[in-house]
Formats: C-alpha cells, structure tokens, sequence
C-alpha cells in the first residue's frame, strides 16, 4: 500500500494554536513550501531565529533570516549574556576590604573628632 498524503503530513512543521509556525533549523525553512504571492514567518525550534519566507507571483522563493534576542534577565537568556551583571566572589571581598577600610577612618576621624572635643572643656 501507498499512502503519499502521509509522508507529506509528516514533514510539515508544526503550529501552535497561536498560528506560529516552528521549523527545524534552516534545513527546515527551506522546506517550507510557500504559495505565490504569499509571506510566511517561520520560527526556528533549535535556535532564537525567525525565517521570513516569501514567493513571488511565479511561485520563486526568498528568504530572510532574523535572529532575535530576549530583553530583560529571564531564563531564556542565554548565562553569557547575563555574565557581566554578576558579582564574582573576588569583587564581593575587594569590596568587603573597601568598607572595612572606609570604616577604620572614619572610627580614626571620629576618635581624633572625640579628643579634641574633650580637650576643649
């Protein structure tokens, strides 16, 4: 038996019930039929990119690829990005001997202030 409507089922890509359409990589959009006259967005379920796929009158495709990045500090970011707005420990005690060191003088300051204060009376 031959059932050609099944493989051709099979090889679509997937929708949401939001009307997205998720590919695989761009071997996937590629795939992606698109009748004349007509765009289409493809979001890519491997990476954060979205392939806008268009044909012409005559059915000839063209394509773009956007990549796209996540604002914010969620946790779709990816840790690389978000690196440089942690604290390592090294910056924690460099800042822990800044505050004692801030401390000490002004407890000299504060000293020195107190002996003056007494000498006047």
């Amino acid at each position: 038996y031959y059932y050609p409507n099944y493989q051709m089922q099979q090889n679509q890509p997937t929708q949401n019930n939001q009307g997205l359409i998720w590919v695989s990589g761009e071997a996937g959009a590629k795939a992606y039929l698109v009748a004349p006259n007509t765009t289409v967005q493809l979001w890519d379920s491997e990476s954060q990119t979205i392939f806008v796929k268009s044909a012409d009158a005559s059915g000839m495709p063209s394509m773009k690829v956007l990549e796209y990045k996540i604002k914010g500090n969620t946790p779709e970011s990816p840790i690389n990005e978000r690196r440089g707005e942690f604290a390592t420990k090294e910056d924690i005690y460099a800042l822990q001997n800044k505050y004692a060191e801030i401390e000490r003088k002004i407890a000299e300051i504060g000293g020195a202030h107190e002996s003056v204060v007494q000498s006047d009376k």
